[in-house]
């Protein structure tokens, strides 16, 4: 890097850059469409205007773009991972409805699940998924496009229906040791796994509780004012016979199904797993569906699409609905976004804007409720800067474990503190790879499902007030240390 990159950059300079993206964020997603009549500006134009001011800003500053393109290129190679999982997620989804497998789980979660009471068993399901594979984003991709696909069908509220398969996924997700984000934070906070999710109990939990509670008031079965007033039991029935007509059932077709779970609970590449599952999805596809090799292959690049049904099958339902989906390039426009943000925050990176804005945070805290509180308030910050649950945990780990120790806070609050405001933040906001994966997996919009994501919402809230009150602030006093001992 040029000697330039050296020099001091104060707080104010290293703040304005992350000031500014929030300022475009908030005024193209809530200010323009509620208070100017407009419509919610695109995402990705958003962050590309950030990226673009950034760069400009960087240039005042005397950085020359060599310096700002190799920050970039080297954010952009650390996506990669996230952005294969994003194509893989699309070949599922396309490779599990033409083979028959999305269509058979709905035909028979039809014949098992209570439309009535769509949003709790959405959100009860995901968690036994989630836990058992330990893998938020496999249980929203797999078991979560079944109960959307069900809430089609009865005509239920997809916005809250999303939320609940969200808000199941990560229950599930934060509170398995399986789970890649919930071993990171304790890796990140030198805290044994099992303690950390002991730890959470206390927050995640509760709201849990309040979520479920929620997911129940709303059901049609309580309130019988969501379904859709014109779905009968005689539509429900056209649909299930246009599927059972289409696709041939049987148990071999669960197969790519136990691929998935098997792969997340050996901890296998999830990229991989989900490739693996849909090769296979492919070969049962040819034995049972009776697909063309052309058919067959357009499902894995652009999406399943109805017209590939024979001529000769009636089709008496609105199915399609249901079926025209995934494909290589079904989160395309998140991938467009994945890209962007991570050349933002390559750009933070040259002036190492989150490191001195929570350093400066840092310097302000006294109490044990304020260094919580900070803490909860810098990884909400960090993780919708910089997208990345993993580089937060790492981040907000090393810059607050010291100050932990100082004041004898045991650190499975501060490990905790990582995943109520980072993990459970993050499936809410457009930008980030959760929130696209959910979006492009479910078909809904994340800024349409945030506002029923009773989890993550009210677990945000649960964690700010119990730090405030001094609630579950664990102490261990044999865990305080010197401050210039090397952690």
């Amino acid at each position: 890097m040029e000697e330039i990159d050296d020099r001091p950059v104060s707080f104010w300079t290293a703040f304005l850059p992350i000031g500014c993206f929030f300022f475009l964020l908030i005024y193209g997603l809530f200010l323009h469409p509620v208070f100017f009549g407009g419509s919610r500006l695109p995402v990705e134009i958003l962050v590309l205007l950030a990226l673009s001011v950034n760069c400009l800003y960087l240039f005042y500053m005397g950085y020359n773009w060599k310096t700002i393109e190799a920050h970039m290129v080297s954010k952009i190679g650390e996506s990669i991972p996230v952005l294969l999982i994003l194509f893989a997620v699309g070949v599922l989804i396309g490779s599990w409805i033409v083979s028959g497998i999305i269509p058979m789980l709905i035909y028979y979660g039809i014949g098992l699940i209570d439309g009535e009471w769509i949003y709790i068993y959405a959100f009860l399901i995901c968690i036994i998924f989630s836990l058992l594979t330990g893998t938020s984003w496999g249980s929203a991709g797999t078991i979560g496009v079944v109960m959307i696909g069900i809430a089609q069908i009865y005509g239920a509220d997809l916005s809250i229906t999303a939320a609940a398969i969200v808000g199941g996924s990560f229950f599930g997700d934060k509170m398995s040791p399986l789970s890649d984000t919930t071993n990171i934070a304790a890796l990140a906070t030198n805290v044994p796994v099992l303690e950390h999710i002991k730890s959470m109990i206390y927050t995640t939990s509760p709201a849990a509780i309040i979520a479920a509670a929620l997911y129940i008031y709303l059901s049609p079965g309580m309130s019988g004012a969501t379904i859709d007033p014109g779905i009968t039991l005689g539509s429900v029935q056209d649909t299930m016979n246009d599927l059972s007509q289409i696709f041939e059932f049987n148990y071999f077709l669960l197969i790519p199904m136990l691929i998935v779970v098997w792969g997340a609970m050996k901890r296998q590449s999830i990229f991989l797993t989900l490739l693996m599952a849909s090769w296979a999805a492919m070969i049962l596809a040819f034995i049972f569906q009776g697909f063309t090799l052309d058919q067959v292959v357009s499902s894995f690049n652009k999406g399943f699409s109805i017209d590939m049904v024979r001529s000769d099958i009636d089709i008496q339902s609105d199915v399609i609905t249901i079926l025209n989906r995934g494909g290589l390039y079904n989160l395309i426009e998140g991938i467009v976004v994945s890209l962007l943000i991570f050349a933002f925050i390559g750009t933070l990176d040259v002036i190492n804007a989150i490191e001195i804005s929570i350093a400066k945070l840092m310097s302000t805290l006294k109490t044990k409720s304020q260094t919580v509180v900070a803490a909860l308030f810098a990884t909400l910050i960090t993780n919708l800067t910089t997208s990345n649950q993993y580089a937060t945990s790492f981040i907000i780990g090393e810059a607050f474990k010291r100050k932990f120790d100082q004041l004898g806070i045991a650190r499975r609050v501060l490990s905790r503190t990582l995943e109520d405001a980072g993990t459970m933040m993050e499936n809410m906001a457009p930008w980030t790879p959760s929130g696209i994966f959910m979006a492009g997996a479910l078909g809904v919009a994340s800024w349409d499902y945030a506002p029923w994501q009773f989890l993550s919402i009210a677990n945000i809230l649960i964690a700010f007030v119990f730090a405030a009150l001094g609630i579950a602030i664990f102490t261990n006093e044999s865990q305080k240390e010197d401050v210039h001992k090397p952690t």
